[in-house]
């Protein structure tokens, strides 16, 4: 009868250990080719022009001290001209924002309000205004590194201001 037990060799635990360590090698080689890979896929840029004969100047006015907090703290996700931070060019992370830029345009493009209803731009307006008031914009991931775009009491308290009196210009929502 034969000893169905068999006692590991010291060299067959060594073997395992050397196959793991090989196999997270191989994994870990796959995912640096790859992650070098995307760095040649450039995505598109958002390098056209924030003002244009439909941005938001030519259907509302807007006082140079709202333009300058929407230039400071929206026009980056919000228009047709995205000022680019040094960290757009390692991918993933270009492809995140390029996503998240279309996101915001598609919400609403400071650089063109052509294709807005008058009840489309009364209902925009009426989102920014709950939106900075709840802090929900501009994102807290976006003001996180850029600290200057986030909105401080006045500032919020001049947007909602100005929406209320945009609001009036499109004459859709009397009930203010």
């Amino acid at each position: 009868m034969s000893n169905t037990y068999t006692k590991e060799s010291p060299s067959s635990g060594i073997n395992a250990s050397n196959r793991k360590i090989s196999l997270v090698r191989k994994v870990l080689i796959s995912f640096l080719v790859i992650f070098l890979a995307l760095q040649f896929i450039r995505p598109l840029r958002n390098n056209g022009n924030a003002e244009s004969p439909v941005d938001i100047s030519h259907f509302l006015q807007v006082p140079d001290s709202v333009m300058a907090i929407f230039k400071t703290s929206c026009y980056d996700c919000h228009s047709n001209h995205t000022n680019y931070p040094w960290y757009i060019n390692i991918n993933p992370v270009g492809f995140w924002m390029r996503s998240h830029i279309n996101d915001g345009k598609r919400a609403l493009n400071f650089s063109d309000l052509s294709s807005f209803t008058p009840k489309k731009l009364d209902h925009r307006l009426n989102d920014i205004a709950e939106q900075v008031e709840e802090r929900e914009m501009p994102l807290s991931s976006y003001t996180l590194i850029h600290r200057q775009a986030k909105l401080d009491a006045k500032q919020i308290e001049m947007i909602k201001a100005w929406t209320v009196d945009a609001r009036k210009q499109v004459g859709f929502n009397r009930n203010f």
